[in-house]
């Protein structure tokens, strides 16, 4: 079966699948209510270890042009709706993440 990832935006939880079996669920940080993070199924279309700024540890981006997810350098802001519409997650649960995972990689977001 094909991994893919879960994202709820009002649970903020962040949830990797390997087909129907639930592999782990990650706390997530959201986007705020004037940049939400949007609604609907994206790939997973590249990886950047240390993209600098806000980002932490690694960037994966989505296929909707500028939005990823990747680590923070605000570890207090996991949990929150914080961001400009990216899911923010620990750096070492994005790191965990991103080596579970391969480009191509489905991502659904939803409320």
């Amino acid at each position: 079966m094909a991994r893919w990832i879960d994202i709820s935006t009002s649970k903020h939880q962040l949830k990797l699948f390997d087909g129907n079996r639930l592999v782990k669920t990650y706390p997530i940080a959201v986007g705020k209510i004037l940049s939400p993070t949007p609604s609907g199924i994206y790939k997973i279309i590249n990886k950047q270890r240390n993209p600098g700024g806000p980002f932490g540890v690694l960037w994966m981006g989505l296929s909707k042009p500028h939005y990823g997810i990747h680590g923070t350098n605000n570890p207090a802001s996991i949990g929150k709706n914080v961001s400009h519409g990216c899911i923010r997650m620990f750096n070492h649960d994005v790191l965990e993440l991103s080596s579970k995972v391969s480009i191509g990689t489905s991502v659904v977001i939803h409320k």
